[in-house]
């Protein structure tokens, strides 16, 4: 994973830590992104008057929060770095910083799993609507039901594309290289809890709607992606923008 390749989007925090004349400042960041927190430190120090802290608890989400702890030892400001912000009362001030990962993964690669995919999802659909599968049986299971035993609702073949909050700019262009290659493509909007189209988080699935039968998802590692697929029960696809590496998820893996 190339860390150098992330914009952790500092200037906004620097300018309210010196607007605020901040004295002590703490930041909170997901696993994967704490190997570059004392360059960040060291940053900001530079810039500011702060003295900066780092929450090195477990960081899993926006919901995951710090802030009792912050608050005993007399924190004026957490920095939330890497997650984007949900409408929970945090109890202290809080700024919730975007991190983008520039990275741009060749398409071709995933292109087979895509095909294959939407292949399945239009043969679902016919025989659905045609009432010849038993879904009491376990394909029809592995094939239609999700992790709580309900019937996923298909009434498309159409592609959902979808990503982890470090890869969402990448969507509107990875849409029309999809659609160039001949897929129609939707970005999902979820509910409230969700800032951007086509977030995805490991609790949230909210986008889901039943003229998608597939999913593309942007991103590393399988927490999100496993959620989407227990919930859905439709074929996912992944293209991971740090190693290009092209994989899919079912119910079965």
């Amino acid at each position: 994973m190339d860390l150098e390749r992330h914009d952790f989007q500092l200037d906004e925090l620097v300018e309210r830590i010196r607007e605020g004349d901040l004295k002590l400042v703490a930041l909170q960041l997901p696993e994967g992104l704490k190997i570059q927190a004392l360059e960040m430190i060291d940053e900001l120090e530079s810039k500011t008057d702060a003295k900066l802290i780092l929450a090195a608890d477990p960081c899993y989400g926006a919901c995951d929060l710090v802030h009792n702890k912050m608050q005993m030892m007399g924190v004026e400001l957490v920095a939330h770095m890497g997650h984007s912000q949900m409408n929970i009362e945090s109890g202290m001030p809080t700024q919730f910083i975007d991190v983008t990962y520039d990275g741009d993964p060749e398409l071709t690669p995933i292109l087979p799993q895509l095909h294959a995919h939407r292949e399945m999802a239009r043969l679902r659909m016919e025989e659905a609507q045609a009432g010849e599968v038993d879904l009491a049986s376990e394909e029809g299971q592995q094939r239609f039901l999700d992790a709580v035993g309900r019937v996923a609702k298909l009434e498309g073949v159409k592609l959902g594309l979808v990503g982890s909050i470090q890869h969402l700019h990448l969507l509107t262009e990875f849409k029309k290289r999809l659609e160039d290659a001949g897929f129609e493509v939707t970005i999902p909007v979820g509910g409230d809890r969700l800032t951007f189209p086509g977030q995805v988080l490991g609790c949230n699935y909210s986008g889901d709607d039943p003229s998608i039968g597939h999913y593309l998802f942007l991103g590393s590692g399988d927490f999100h992606p496993i959620g989407l697929v227990l919930h859905t029960g439709k074929p996912l696809a992944m293209l991971d923008p740090y190693t290009g590496d092209a994989s899919e998820m079912s119910l079965s893996r």
